[in-house]
């Protein structure tokens, strides 16, 4: 519990830092990204329960990776992360999960994801910003990825790149879990 609360007054803290840095009021932000400004005062307090989609269009709109809003300052040149120190930030119904590894810095950064599908289960993601390129590398399983309505089967061994700034959903196929690490390439944000 120590942990989640750390973890939010992080995130707290990051959204409301981006917010400033970009000029923009409760309203202005609530208002780009979709999220209510009840939503968002409770959130740069510290409060609520910021789900997955919440803090990609927070994240789209301020023009910073997710991690950047859930992640402390970092000082080691190498940075090692467990799977199982990270908690999921997408957990499906059937067991599926997704988990924000980590972000690498600088002005175009990439965010590394791990991700868990199982038969069946599926995660819709709105588009993301002009410029976001997701590669997705299934390394068991399969999988459908689904862009802008066409449908784009995948298995071990398959890699498939796309401009992220269209509807896509990712999808899992055949009779056993599929596993698969993500990146999202993240345009050059504003110079701080």
């Amino acid at each position: 519990m120590a942990e989640t609360a750390a973890a939010l007054r992080t995130v707290a803290h990051n959204v409301r830092s981006a917010r400033v840095r970009a000029g923009l009021s409760l309203e202005e932000l609530g208002r780009r990204a979709q999220v209510s400004k009840g939503a968002l005062v409770a959130l740069e307090k510290a409060q609520g329960n910021p789900n997955l989609a919440t803090l990609v269009r927070l994240a789209d709109t301020l023009g910073i990776s997710v991690s950047a809003l859930m992640q402390g300052p970092h000082e080691d040149r190498v940075r090692v992360v467990a799977a199982d120190s990270v908690d999921p930030l997408w957990t499906g119904a059937l067991g599926s999960e997704a988990r924000l590894m980590l972000t690498t810095s600088g002005p175009a950064p990439v965010e590394v994801w791990r991700w868990r599908l199982e038969p069946d289960e599926e995660y819709p993601s709105h588009p993301h910003q002009a410029g976001v390129v997701e590669t997705l590398s299934v390394t068991a399983g399969r999988m459908t990825l689904v862009v802008d309505g066409a449908e784009h089967p995948l298995e071990a061994g398959q890699t498939a790149t796309f401009d992220a700034d269209t509807p896509h959903t990712y999808r899992g196929t055949g009779t056993e879990t599929c596993h698969l690490i993500m990146t999202v390439q993240l345009p050059p944000g504003p110079a701080a």
